[in-house]
C-alpha cells in the first residue's frame, strides 16, 4: 500500500525548478522501469538492457558531460540527488551510471582536445561504457601502492600487472587505468600516470590484456566487477590522459575524479535508506502485534525515527560537499563527510528494515534483504569509511592549523 507522501531524496531541499524538473522524471522513471523489475533481475544477476535502453534516451549517461559534447552539463548538486533516487530503485542501475560520471568528467576535466572530441560525445550518447580503475589484487585504500607498471617503449607503453574490483569493466570500451610509470619516484605519486587504454566490450581475451569471469559478489547484482590482466599490452602514449606532457600527473587526475565519486557514493547510500525506510512505514502500518499495528509501539517508532533523522542529514551533507565543489573549491572534506554517515547510515538503516520485517526481511521474497546485501559495499568503494575518517581529520588539521 503506497504512503500517502513520498520519501524523496530531494523534497524540502532548496532547488531551482530545473532540477526539481529534472528529478521528478528520474523518480517517475525509477517508479516505472525499475522498481517493478528489480527484483526478478537482481536474483538472477541479470544485467538491466531495457533500463539502460531508457536511461540512454533519456540523456542519463551525459548528465555530468558539458554540453558541447552532447550532455546535458548537469552541476554536481542535481547529478547526486538524481543518483539517490536511481539507487533507491536498485543499486546496480547507479553503478551502471557512474562509470561515465566518473571517467567523463575525469576527461573534461583533464583530457586533451583530441581525447574529449573522441570519447565525451559517445559517453554521453551511451554508444560506450567506461571504467575507472585503480585497485589491484594487492593494492586498495592505499592507490599510492600500486604495482601495474607502463614502461615506455618509443612512441608506446608496454602494461605489465593486473586489477581487480573493476565495476563495468567488461562491457566498457575505455578504461581510465592507474599505472606506475617511473616506480622509483619519490614521492611515489608522482611515478603514477592515467592512461585511457581502448578495449572491446565482451571479449574475454584481447592478446596482452585478459578479462576474467564477473567475480561473485555477496550483493551488487546486475553489473559485473571483474579483474584485468595485462601481459605486455601496449598502448600509444597519446592514451596519457592529457596528453604526453602529463606523465606524472595521474594519482592527482584520479584523486579529482574520486572526490566527486565519494559524493557519488554517498548518494548511492542515501538511495539505500530512502528505501529501507519507505518500506518500512509501509510494512510498519500494516503488520499487526500484539492487537495494533507495529508502526505503534515504541521500539519500532525509534528505529523509524532514526532512519529518517539519519535520512535527512545525509541529504544535507551531500548537498553541502556537492555544491562546494560545484563552486570550483576542493571538498575532500566534505565528501569524506558525507561518504562517511551515509554511507553507514545505509547500512543502518537496511539493517533496522530487516530488523522491523522480522523473519520476512530475511526471505528472498521481500526487498529488504537485498538493501541487506547492497549497503556494505558502499561503506568499502571509493575508499573504506576507515580511510575517509583519515582524510577528514587530516584535512581538518590542515585548514585549521594553528597560526
Amino acid at each position: 500500500m503506497p504512503l500517502k507522501e513520498r520519501i524523496s531524496a530531494f523534497d524540502g531541499l532548496d532547488i531551482t525548478p530545473e532540477q526539481r524538473e529534472i528529478l521528478e522524471a528520474i523518480r517517475e522513471f525509477v517508479d516505472r522501469e525499475i522498481i517493478p523489475v528489480a527484483k526478478e533481475l537482481e536474483a538472477k544477476d541479470e544485467f538491466p538492457t531495457k533500463i539502460v535502453e531508457g536511461l540512454r534516451d533519456m540523456g542519463a549517461f551525459g548528465m555530468r558531460i558539458p554540453t558541447e559534447y552532447g550532455g546535458l552539463g548537469l552541476d554536481l548538486v542535481t547529478y547526486a540527488l538524481a543518483i539517490a533516487e536511481l539507487t533507491r530503485g536498485w543499486m546496480a542501475v547507479s553503478g551502471i551510471v557512474n562509470g561515465q560520471y566518473i571517467v567523463g568528467g575525469m576527461i573534461a576535466a583533464h583530457g586533451s582536445d583530441e581525447q574529449k572530441a573522441n570519447y565525451l560525445p559517445r559517453l554521453a550518447a551511451g554508444e560506450i561504457r567506461s571504467c575507472f580503475s585503480m585497485t589491484e589484487p594487492g593494492a586498495g585504500s592505499d592507490v599510492q601502492s600500486i604495482i601495474t607498471t607502463a614502461v615506455r617503449d618509443g612512441d608506446e607503453f608496454v602494461i605489465n600487472g593486473s586489477k581487480m574490483w573493476v565495476t563495468n569493466g567488461d562491457r566498457a570500451s575505455v578504461i581510465a587505468l592507474l599505472v606506475k610509470t617511473d616506480p622509483t619516484a619519490d614521492p611515489r605519486y608522482k611515478g603514477m600516470t592515467a592512461l585511457l587504454v581502448d578495449k572491446l566490450p565482451q571479449v574475454a581475451d584481447q592478446g596482452g590484456m585478459k578479462i576474467s569471469p564477473p567475480l561473485g559478489k555477496l550483493g551488487y547484482h546486475g553489473v559485473e566487477s571483474i579483474e584485468i590482466s595485462f601481459e605486455d599490452y601496449r598502448v600509444p602514449v597519446s592514451a596519457v590522459l592529457g596528453g604526453e606532457d602529463k606523465i606524472g600527473t595521474g594519482f592527482l587526475q584520479m584523486m579529482s575524479g574520486i572526490e566527486t565519486g565519494r559524493i557519488n557514493v554517498a548518494s548511492r547510500g542515501l538511495g539505500i535508506s530512502l528505501r529501507a525506510l519507505e518500506l518500512s512505514l509501509e510494512y510498519a502500518q500494516q503488520r499487526e502485534a500484539f492487537g495494533k499495528p507495529i508502526g505503534h509501539h515504541q521500539l519500532i517508532q525509534k528505529k523509524l525515527a532514526d532512519m529518517a533523522t539519519r535520512i535527512e542529514a545525509s541529504k544535507h551533507l551531500i548537498l553541502a560537499a556537492a555544491r562546494k565543489k560545484d563552486s570550483g573549491q576542493r571538498a575532500d572534506i566534505e565528501a569524506g563527510m558525507a561518504k562517511l554517515y551515509a554511507t553507514e547510515s545505509c547500512q543502518r538503516c537496511a539493517e533496522e528494515a530487516m530488523r522491523i520485517f522480522g523473519g520476512y526481511g530475511y526471505s528472498t521474497e521481500y526487498e529488504v534483504e537485498r538493501l541487506y546485501r547492497d549497503a556494505p559495499l558502499m561503506m568499502i568503494g571509493e575508499g573504506s569509511n576507515e580511510i575517509q575518517e583519515t582524510i577528514i581529520a587530516k584535512g581538518l588539521l590542515k585548514r585549521y592549523e594553528l597560526i
